[in-house]
């Protein structure tokens, strides 16, 4: 009767109790193993080693497919990864336009920095240069508005001042 390992699916003879890969007990090959699932098969890839700390960026992709692919280069190393939405970007969330942060566990971070070429320390993204022709016209609409708020306050308020003074009627004496 042949032993199997329930962690990676390795075959080993019926004197041993532990599998040599990975280290979980062995079960007979007999027994009724729960179906193969793709959850369950990413999770067999995963080494614990790498899924122990803090969650780090190790990575940016441009979009979501560029994230997912990332994301399976770091499975087949063994380090699990989350994808989550850069912030700063304004698009709806269904839509998978916009850049995306690849995160690892802080035990991970370094193996998948070098597995993916990125540097050792991730920059932190430049405030984005804006030309100075927006600044200024920037301050411009800002301006204009802040005189269109002020000449309806104004005219408000004389409209109103002309409402409360009393209007001359004909015949009265003073």
């Amino acid at each position: 009767m042949t032993l199997v390992c329930p962690g990676c699916g390795r075959h080993h003879a019926a004197d041993e109790r532990f599998c040599d890969a990975c280290g979980v007990p062995l079960v007979h090959h007999d027994a009724v193993l729960p179906p193969e699932t793709e959850l369950r098969e990413k999770a067999r890839k995963v080494r614990p080693g790498y899924a122990e700390g803090p969650l780090t960026r190790v990575a940016t992709a441009r979009h979501q497919a560029e994230a997912e692919l990332l994301q399976g280069l770091l499975l087949e190393e063994g380090i699990p990864s989350l994808v989550r939405r850069s912030g700063g970007f304004d698009v709806p969330d269904f839509l998978a336009a916009g850049p995306r942060d690849i995160v690892v566990a802080a035990s991970g971070a370094d193996a998948a920095r070098e597995i993916l070429g990125v540097p050792a320390r991730m920059p932190l993204r430049p405030p984005a240069a804006r030309p100075a022709w927006v600044r200024v016209l920037a301050v411009v609409l800002a301006l204009v508005s802040i005189l269109v708020i002020a000449t309806f306050v104004v005219g408000a308020a004389l409209a109103q001042g002309a409402q409360r003074r009393p209007s001359p009627v004909a015949g009265a004496t003073l």
